[in-house]
């Protein structure tokens, strides 16, 4: 049973970079053919897919944010790092690691077999 816990600050103030580690217990990171993503949930609104690291390291990151994302990997440790940089209120959110295979689409709820169980992010001075 694979199983994704996220840690990170649960309050950054505007403009710091938040940090958030997904630890994986049950699987490895580097499996063939997974990826390993980083998804929110804003108040009030949809999933918002972020980016994702696969099996072998390399990084996907959502258009609307690649200029302040960044995903990293520690294989020895079986974590992936998310670092999201000049963070705003609008960065409010409950922040998910998730487990996706091969096929789906990174948006869709669905594609993901595993999911941590969340970690609320509020950005507030």
């Amino acid at each position: 049973q694979v199983q994704l816990q996220e840690s990170g600050p649960g309050l950054v103030k505007p403009s710091q970079t938040l940090s958030l580690t997904c630890t994986v217990s049950g699987g490895s990171i580097t499996t063939n053919y997974y990826y390993w993503s980083w998804i929110r949930h804003p108040p009030g609104k949809g999933l918002e897919w972020m980016g994702a690291i696969d099996y072998s390291g390399t990084t996907y990151r959502s258009p609307s944010l690649k200029s302040r994302t960044s995903i990293s990997r520690d294989t020895s440790k079986n974590q992936f790092t998310l670092q999201l940089s000049s963070v705003t209120p609008e960065d409010t959110a409950v922040y998910y690691c998730a487990r996706k295979p091969l096929r789906g689409a990174w948006g869709a709820r669905e594609s993901y077999d595993y999911w941590g169980q969340g970690t609320q992010v509020t950005v507030s001075s």
